[in-house]
């Protein structure tokens, strides 16, 4: 049985707390939330719960057991290239999956915020605004883009954060982690390929997370919010800063020239700007320079905490 906690302090649900940027989400909203942390794994102690998005009885299960006063839906097919091989299962978990959830926040009239992705646009200009027309190019892409509709029909009061790009360590190396699948290949002096034409704002999980609460702690913040770092870089310039930051051989970085067939079409530049989020948020964007310097030496709170 889920504890009934202290009273004192609202219940957050963190779903998809197991993965990469959900460590560092359970471990940052300590103190302001009792957490409470959803994945589809078997729970290890009182405050974990079993979920699987795309089951809306366990959906359902899951929130008479907590009583969510607020819930951050991270749980997602992430992986780009997944989504295009199998889009059925792409539409299963990102789009009913996240109706699911938006619709048993709506009956708890529990505060939702959604994670989504610059994958809804299609990357042909530099810099978007939450007010800019979506344009899809992958099957990802098309999932958030209808997640987001759902989510803002079922439950108007909804949160969406959109990223460009997460970066950061956890000490969990099954995550989906681009920081970590990089410092595995250098390790076994392998060379690390990316896009020398990709733009993105990537940003830290810690300052994602801190955003997350922020932004949940105000009740008149809803809609869409754009979060990344001030500037942009390419993905092989990203790259080659972490590489020189970590004393990584130049030449173990190189520049991506053949695209694999079964690659998904990415957008060029997704440079999300973030002027709506600096007006109700205290935490300022950081650099590029300053999101990698952090994402190299911050690990995950909640990570740590649980020792998962």
């Amino acid at each position: 049985m889920i504890p009934v906690g202290n009273g004192k302090l609202p219940r957050l649900l963190v779903i998809g707390a197991r993965g990469f940027l959900g460590s560092f989400v359970a471990g940052r909203a300590l103190g302001a939330y009792d957490v409470y942390r959803g994945d589809r794994t078997q729970a290890d102690d009182d405050t974990d719960v079993v979920v699987d998005i795309t089951d809306s009885a366990s959906v359902n299960k899951a929130f008479a057991m907590v009583r969510p006063d607020a819930v951050i839906l991270l749980a997602a097919i992430s992986d780009i290239d997944r989504c295009q091989r199998d889009p059925d299962l792409a539409v299963a978990v990102n789009i009913h999956g996240a109706e699911n959830v938006a619709a048993a926040c709506a009956e708890a009239r529990a505060k939702l915020l959604f994670t989504s992705t610059g994958a809804v646009f299609d990357g042909l200009q530099h810099g978007y605004s939450e007010d800019d027309a979506v344009s899809p190019v992958s099957i990802y892409g098309e999932t958030k883009v209808l997640a987001e509709e759902a989510i803002q029909s079922l439950l108007p009061t909804a949160i969406i954060a959109r990223v460009s790009l997460v970066l950061g360590r956890t000490s969990r190396l099954a995550t989906n982690s681009l920081l970590h699948k990089m410092m595995c290949r250098w390790q076994v002096g392998e060379t690390v390929y990316a896009s020398d034409v990709e733009s993105r704002n990537p940003i830290d999980g810690l300052t994602l997370s801190q955003w997350m609460i922020e932004l949940l702690a105000d009740e008149r913040n809803r809609g869409i919010y754009h979060t990344g770092a001030s500037d942009s870089m390419t993905r092989y310039e990203i790259a080659q800063e972490i590489a020189a930051q970590l004393q990584v051989p130049t030449e173990l970085v190189q520049p991506e020239l053949l695209l694999m067939k079964e690659r998904a079409p990415r957008g060029i530049d997704h440079f999300l700007l973030t002027k709506k989020l600096s007006r109700v948020c205290a935490t300022p964007p950081p650099s590029c320079q300053q999101v990698i310097h952090r994402s190299l030496h911050e690990v995950a709170q909640g990570s740590l905490r649980t020792g998962v």
